[in-house]
């Protein structure tokens, strides 16, 4: 099996197996819903370098013809990045004393994130025949999947200076399913200008848990994890009040067991003696014999043991400030993804109120995108919460020529 089959289809099988609250964060949500019991549902995706349709086509199959790829290679730059985060959970906030609730949740997490770069992008789709007598750079490249699941306790202290809030959350944390790559600045593929030699550079690290054991049951790794909110009133120059509230969760890790593989390379692999036009038209059938465990045993060091993985850590910080009888509200917040190739993301939420139901729009730039917009609608009554929207409407808009696609849904029946 050639190189790029390789790296093309260990790229769809991840995408494959990759498919909250809002900005997966629980305790945002309790200024509206209080003590209560809830089902959240948050889902993020968004490229700098594919559009929605090609991935599509990637996740779902179907055929991938010649414009579809052009549409996204105009969007290429020399580094790219790609990510899809899922998240889905039950919660409660109980009653605890005067100036406290627990929080009670089951949560199940799913990230697939990446980075390659536009030389890797056109050997996947493309093959080496544009690299005759060059060098395609493939440095610098990672791809990161990981599924795992919570059971979370804590508590909300909720009249702090009677009115600011503090909650504080921790997770015990059961290890699905991991798959990690790094590839160092210097792997590259060389082709030769008459196409009868090729060299493949390996430097790459690699990180697998279990592959004999793969479903929601299984038990291939264990952690923790931590979650920290607060929020506060506080007196601004505009406005008839304004609001900061700021969530770091997913701070831990994931210790993964004896039976994870680990493999490090820093190879250096030479074809000769074959004229290859391009390595998508390899049938000769001394290569068919080269197949990608064979190839993966020659360039690596693979070893079972165990090892420690950073979960990508979220961080949200978002100023509301209300006007009027509060029922206008502009909002302005900052969202980073640790450990996650994830870009700054900074946007905009103006917001109106009209009796119970809340209308919401969305405007941001950064993440895995480069501009994001969406809309959302809340409903919110003495005994029920919904909410439901979208921070990326513009891949379901422009398929062909945008990436970025998200979807969140919170229902809660609030506790008397």
């Amino acid at each position: 099996m050639s190189i790029k089959k390789i790296s093309y289809l260990s790229f769809v099988v991840l995408l494959w197996n990759a498919i909250n609250a809002q900005y997966n964060t629980n305790f945002l949500n309790y200024r509206y819903i209080g003590r209560s019991i809830s089902a959240n549902l948050d889902f993020d995706a968004g490229s700098s370098g594919m559009s929605s349709k090609l991935v599509d086509k990637l996740v779902m199959g179907g055929h991938i013809d010649d414009d579809l790829k052009k549409q996204s290679s105009k969007h290429l730059r020399a580094s790219n990045n790609f990510g899809i985060l899922l998240n889905y959970d039950l919660h409660a906030f109980l009653k605890g004393g005067k100036r406290f609730d627990y929080i009670l949740g089951f949560k199940n997490q799913e990230v697939l994130n990446a980075t390659y770069t536009r030389d890797f992008f056109n050997l996947m789709f493309y093959g080496n025949q544009m690299y005759k007598g060059a060098t395609a750079n493939l440095g610098n490249c990672n791809v990161n999947a990981l599924r795992f699941q919570e059971v979370k306790f804590g508590a909300i202290m909720n009249k702090i200076d009677s009115v600011g809030k503090i909650g504080v959350s921790l997770s015990f944390i059961k290890g699905e399913q991991l798959f990690f790559i790094n590839t160092n600045k210097n792997s590259s593929l060389f082709t030769s200008s008459d196409g009868k030699e090729v060299v493949f550079n390996s430097n790459f690290n690699m990180a697998i848990s279990d592959t004999s054991n793969k479903n929601i049951t299984s038990f291939n790794g264990v952690g923790a994890s931590a979650d920290i909110f607060f929020e506060t009133v506080y007196k601004s120059k505009v406005g008839k009040k304004s609001l900061l509230l700021v969530n770091a969760n997913n701070i831990g890790f994931i210790h993964w067991l004896n039976n994870s593989v680990q493999y490090s390379s820093d190879s250096s692999l030479r074809f000769t003696g074959y004229h290859i036009n391009n390595i998508n038209d390899l049938k000769d059938s001394t290569l068919n014999r080269i197949n990608k465990d064979s190839l993966l045993q020659n360039l690596s060091n693979a070893r079972k043991e165990n090892f420690n993985v950073n979960i990508p850590t979220n961080l949200v910080i978002i100023n509301k400030i209300y006007f009027g009888q509060e029922k206008f509200c502009l909002s302005t917040g900052f969202r980073y993804i640790f450990n996650a190739n994830y870009k700054p993301y900074v946007f905009v939420e103006p917001e109106y109120r009209y009796k119970n139901i809340t209308f919401m729009l969305h405007a941001g730039y950064g993440g895995y995108v480069r501009i994001n917009v969406g809309t959302s609608v809340m409903y919110n009554s003495k005994n029920w919460f919904l909410r439901l929207g979208s921070n990326s409407l513009q891949g379901y808009i422009l398929p062909k020529s945008a990436y970025g696609q998200g979807l969140y849904f919170s229902l809660a029946k609030k506790l008397k």
